[in-house]
């Protein structure tokens, strides 16, 4: 299917916003006035904006520890989401959060999750509140290859087909699960393949092409929306940084994350598509690339300046009224 023009640009502006923002957490964290732990999704901008382009307000998405570039995928606020990094009033969760908890339930954000894995049965219970109130939505759960093996996992595949629940799983297969190789890690050698046994159709992508990411995708929204039940992607595409920021990657090869950000870079694959085709022209993307950064820097300079929660709010945000 062929995008529109304003459709790259969205894209585009959503693959390089999560960039710069990664890139700039990477060295505000190092300064030591970012508290808690932050995990880095510079890389695999391609999958969650392939996954969450075709998504609206009424559809749900279940993050990971690695969660930013899905919450700018599905449209969160930048500088409420720095604000929350740092720990400041005014975060998407009041800057109690932080990174690893970070969610925005007004954009269909439900979260980042500490607790690997912990999103599937999340978002399997998303989809059952869709299909129950028959509100149209699809719930889309971002899985990592090493949360692939959890049990929480298997069961929530299960059931999303059991129930025949408009759901879609991601799996991001960025070949590490924490220190540990997939090849080593996954019994059965293939993610897919172990998904598809659950009764679903599942298919393996290339993680770092954004085409062919939402190609796959459309066609799981698609099958969701119309009623036909759950399917999934596999997307394999490498993370740039460590597990979390500040691991020495020593189980990693000499000049490996250099060599794919040379190489297979998503943004330079999309650039490259998208100006052969004469589509957009380096001026297009270059001016894109300009306001994603200064959209960062002003959010830094706003979360920099803004005081941290108080004693008034320790109380808040704890219990809901039903």
């Amino acid at each position: 299917m062929q995008l529109s023009r304003d459709d790259l640009r969205t894209a585009y502006r959503a693959m390089v916003t999560i960039r710069e923002f990664e890139e700039r957490v990477a060295v505000e964290f190092e300064t030591g006035d970012m508290p808690g732990f932050v995990h880095l999704y510079a890389g695999e901008e391609a999958i969650a904006v392939g996954a969450c382009l075709d998504l609206d307000e009424k559809d749900i998405i279940g993050s990971t520890h690695r969660g930013h570039g899905h919450c700018i995928a599905k449209g969160c606020d930048i500088q409420g989401m720095m604000l929350e990094l740092f720990g400041r009033k005014g975060g998407l969760c009041g800057g109690k959060g932080g990174s690893m908890h970070i969610a925005d339930l007004d954009r269909g954000m439900m979260g980042a999750n500490g607790i690997v894995g912990a999103g599937a049965p999340l978002i399997v219970g998303a989809g059952l509140t869709a299909k129950t109130l028959k509100t149209g939505g699809v719930a889309i759960g971002f899985v990592g290859d090493g949360a692939t093996n959890q049990g929480a996992v298997f069961e929530a595949m299960n059931l999303a087909v059991v129930l025949a629940l408009p759901v879609v799983f991601v799996f991001e297969n960025n070949y590490i699960g924490e220190a540990t190789g997939v090849d080593y890690a996954v019994g059965s050698g293939d993610i897919a393949a172990r998904a598809a046994a659950f009764g679903m159709p599942v298919d393996k992508v290339d993680g770092r092409d954004f085409f062919v990411v939402h190609e796959a995708m459309r066609g799981c929204i698609e099958r969701a929306r119309n009623g036909d039940g759950p399917s999934g992607i596999e997307a394999l595409s490498p993370r740039y940084y460590g597990h979390f920021q500040g691991d020495p990657q020593n189980y990693r090869g000499a000049d490996e994350v250099e060599r794919y950000r040379a190489e297979h870079d998503c943004l330079k694959i999309f650039r490259q598509r998208v100006i052969d085709a004469k589509l957009l022209g380096d001026d297009d993307l270059d001016a894109i690339r300009a306001e994603a950064k200064a959209l960062v820097d002003g959010a830094v300079a706003a979360a920099r300046a803004a005081p941290p929660p108080g004693p008034s709010d320790l109380m808040t945000d704890i219990y809901v009224n039903y």
